[in-house]
Order: C-alpha cells, then structure tokens, then sequence
C-alpha cells in the first residue's frame, strides 16, 4: 500500500515569524497581493500587523474583508471577482479557518475558471492547476487550515456545508506566529483548542491513519492537552505551544481523513451556523464513545497523551479515561455542555442526520454508521 504526504513548501515558526513574510514575497518575485481577512480582523488591528511591513517594504496590495463565518459560495464568488479585477498575482489569507477555506477557494478558482460554480468542487475536485500562490498566516490556534489539502464551504440556498478535498489548494508558505493569534478572546481560543484536538483524535483513528500520521496526531494530542488550558488562561508560552500543536494535527489528518465528528459538526455549521470548533467539541465523547470497541488499543494511547495513568488498566477503562480527560478538558475551557445550549432543535434531528451521513468526513469513521445511529447521537449530544 502506498501513502502520500502533502505539507507545505515552507513554514515559519515561533514567535515573529511573520517577519519571513516580505524576503518570501521579494524571494518569489510577486508583484501585488489580495488578503483575504475578515472586517473583524482589520478593525481591531490584526490585518496591520501585515500591511505595516508590505508598506515599509513598498509592496502593493488590497484587501478583501468581506469572509463571514462558515463562508459561502457568494462570499468566494464575490472575492474571486475582487481577486480578477485587483492585478493581484498572490493571495495572502489572515486569519483563522473561514478566511483560510475562502481563500484556498478564490485561488482555485482562479486557476480552474471552470469551476466558478464553487459547488462542482466538493469531494476529491478533479482540478488540473494549482492554486494561484497563497501565503497563509494563520490568527487562531486550532484549525491547521494553513497546512491542509481541505476546505470547507457552505451552500445556504441548500443548507448544507461541503467539504472540497484538493492538493492543489495547499498553501505554498504558512507563518505559525503566536504574535497573530494573542487577541483571541478565551472563548476562541477554548473552541479553535478543541476543534484541533478533534482534528488529531479523528485523525489517529481514523480508517486511513498509518503509522506517520499516528505519530503526529499522538505529539499534538499531547501538546494540545497540556496547553489548551493555559492558552485559555492567557499564558503567552501555551499559546505559542498550541500554535504548535494545531499545526501538527494538520499535517497528519490533512493526509488521511477524518470521521464522524466532523460529519455530524458540518450541518449543524449549515443548519445554525454554529461555530465549527464548538460544534466538534461538544459532539467528540459522544462519538467516541460510539467508536469505542472498533479501535483497538488506540484510546490507551490517546489517554496517556492527554496525561492519564492507564498503564495497568483495562481496556474498558482505558476507553472511558480517555473519553472522561476530553470531557474534562472541554469543562474546564467553558465548551458548552450540549447542543441544546446552542440552538439546535429537536425537529431538525432527521435532516441533520442524513446530511451527517452524507458527508465526505463521515466515511473515515472507523465504525460504519447508520442514520439512525446518527440521529441517536445527536439525541444524545442534546
């Protein structure tokens, strides 16, 4: 069996290292930028951070702050259009998933026209060109989408999120600087630490983890677990670790898939639009549990990780102490305890189950699931 790995070309770590951003710039002769942000980010002066060393190194650029959370097809196809009509030769994405996914999307449509639709790109795309270059700087601690081969879109006419899967959509340079992402408010931090934690549980059991992959998603469990509190705390040195551990998730669950977690988190963005690290962490011990008996050793592993004595324990009780360390972490960072403190409704359990077992995530779920299995867990995460 053959397994691929995709990552960037180049990434900056540590603090400061969006400093790397002008040589990179200089080094591959681009001429002007678009940043996609968010008008958040512009107002409270993130998006300055960057523009300040465009400017002192005389480069051009514009800015396109219309990205909203869980983006939709209009919001890419209204940045594509801003992106033609620019000049800009390169893409600079500033923020966290949803600037990220909006500007994976504008780069390849911009290099693939005839997929200008946005929704022709679900699943595995079958593109021909690589993206037009895009420089990401990431400003959460938890999405990895700077490192990733996915994408996510929202189609509200259908209400439904899709997931678009392309290596030709990977950024070309990613900068992994705390200095970016120290403005997130505890709540962000709680919800983006926890969406990367899903990322790495889901990747290391999912059906096409190996043993690379098993090695990252493993190192970022334990970095997230020791740090997230802090993170959320404010301790400037846990969120540089986090910066850190999301960014390895990414690299390992890029390559092989996710699971149900992530199809069961997808409607409830196109539903409710609520935010997807919340709706991934309050969903995770249920669908561990339900995953359970079908990973073998695996949860053994994870609980260690996350700072469990389970040397000597059964493998039921290994299973129930890693379940019972993410419930605890999510408590202790103020994830809410239910889908019912988030909107969700009873009378809509059906339809997000189907669109759940739809989801391109849903099919690395090492348990083959039924809809009604879906819609029990749902029930349950109630």
């Amino acid at each position: 069996m053959t397994n691929r790995m995709i990552l960037n070309e180049t990434s900056f770590f540590g603090r400061g290292a969006v400093n790397e951003l002008v040589p990179e710039v200089l080094r591959r002769g681009y001429g002007k930028a678009l940043i996609v942000t968010d008008a958040q980010l512009v107002a409270c002066g993130v998006v300055d951070k960057v523009t300040a060393k465009l400017d002192a190194a005389g480069l051009e650029y514009q800015i396109f702050d219309r990205v909203v959370p869980n983006p939709t097809i209009a919001v890419v196809q209204r940045g594509l259009a801003t992106f033609n009509a620019s000049g800009a030769d390169y893409l600079i994405a500033i923020g966290g998933g949803s600037p990220q996914d909006t500007c994976k999307a504008i780069g390849i449509i911009s290099a693939n026209p005839e997929f200008e639709d946005v929704r022709s790109l679900e699943g595995v795309a079958p593109t021909h060109s690589p993206s037009v270059p895009i420089l990401a700087i990431p400003t959460t601690a938890g999405t990895a989408a700077e490192v990733t081969i996915n994408y996510v879109i929202t189609d509200e006419e259908n209400r439904r999120k899709f997931v678009c899967v392309d290596p030709h959509d990977i950024p070309l340079v990613a900068f992994i600087d705390a200095d970016m992402m120290d403005g997130m408010p505890a709540s962000l931090k709680a919800a983006t630490g926890v969406d990367a934690l899903t990322y790495a549980i889901e990747g290391f059991i999912t059906r096409g983890a190996w043993e690379l992959t098993d090695t990252l998603h493993l190192k970022a469990i334990e970095i997230i677990a020791r740090s997230l509190r802090s993170s959320v705390a404010g301790l400037p040195e846990a969120v540089e670790d986090m910066a850190l551990g999301q960014y390895v998730a990414g690299m390992g669950f890029s390559n092989v898939g996710l699971g149900l977690v992530h199809g069961m988190a997808h409607p409830l963005g196109a539903f409710y639009n609520t935010p997807h690290g919340v709706a991934n962490a309050i969903l995770l011990p249920h669908v561990m549990r339900y995953n359970a008996a079908y990973t073998g050793e695996k949860y053994r592993q994870i609980a260690q990780a996350m700072g469990a004595d389970v040397a000597h324990a059964s493998l039921e009780q290994v299973r129930e102490a890693a379940i019972q360390a993410v419930e605890a972490l999510n408590r202790d960072v103020g994830i809410p305890a239910s889908l019912k403190e988030v909107g969700v409704r009873e009378d809509d359990i059906a339809e997000l189950a189907q669109a759940a077992f739809d989801d391109v995530c849903t099919g690395g779920n090492p348990r083959q699931a039924k809809i009604a299995e879906i819609e029990a867990l749902y029930r349950a995460a109630m």
